[in-house]
């Protein structure tokens, strides 16, 4: 399996014709949880279930408790890039790979060297303050505690797409015009079910499609290779 992975980067990957579609499942070797696996954020128990903490009607109408459940579980400030996504800074560097397309907001992609990098759901380390729209950095979040506020008195909102929220339509836009140009796409740690970022993948249209997940996806069948198995394992055996 291994050897057709390496023989379709070596066949395809010219002038930035291969695009990577990542989900969480990218970082868990970073040791940041996922949310829908067995052991993932949505199937822990709380009194009041993550998707409606995450929504942009609880962060308005209880802002302190979101942002205690967003400190918590939402940030990880000394997480490092794995495997995969050092190999995928390299695939670019080598001019193999045209684009990073993330659902995941944690900015390992950066922090591992890529440079073009679309954030589907935004990064935590940018933040805004919703009334001046002066930047914040994640580490001025990290040092607040309860709400954090702006120095003109305004609300400090993570730039991170909330549910109720739309996702940016350049970003979008993007991403589907670099899936829809690639000769290869690999979708990685990703479930699929996330709409609208999974119906990106419908736009593409090249040879090869490559699939690596724990689990079986709802497109595993229409894959020219499926491979389950952890994704930091599977990147770096690739040759640059």
């Amino acid at each position: 399996m291994i050897q057709i992975f390496q023989s379709i980067i070596d066949k395809n990957g010219k002038n930035g014709s291969i695009v990577f579609f990542g989900g969480a499942g990218v970082s868990t070797e970073s040791n940041i949880p996922d949310f829908r696996s067995a052991d993932g954020i949505y199937k822990q128990k709380y009194k009041i279930p993550p998707e409606e903490i995450l929504s942009h009607s609880y962060f308005v109408s209880h802002t302190e408790e979101f942002f205690e459940f967003y400190r918590e579980k939402m940030l990880f400030p000394d997480a490092l890039p794995n495997a995969a996504h050092f190999k995928l800074a390299q695939l670019e560097k080598a001019g193999k790979l045209g684009a990073v397309i993330t659902q995941n907001i944690d900015g390992l992609h950066q922090k591992a060297g890529s440079s073009h990098v679309l954030e589907l759901h935004g990064s935590v380390h940018r933040n805004f303050c919703t009334r001046c729209h002066k930047f914040y950095s994640l580490d001025y979040i990290l040092k607040t505690e309860g709400i954090p506020l702006c120095s003109c008195g305004g609300i400090i909102k993570p730039d991170v797409v909330l549910y109720e929220e739309p996702l940016d339509n350049s970003v979008m836009r993007e991403a589907a015009l670099s899936i829809q140009a690639a000769d290869t796409l690999i979708v990685a740690g990703t479930s699929l079910a996330v709409y609208p970022a999974a119906g990106l993948v419908q736009y593409f249209g090249g040879e090869n499609l490559i699939l690596i997940n724990r689990d079986v996806t709802p497109i595993d069948r229409f894959a020219t290779l499926a491979l389950h198995e952890k994704i930091g394992e599977i990147m770096d055996k690739i040759k640059v």
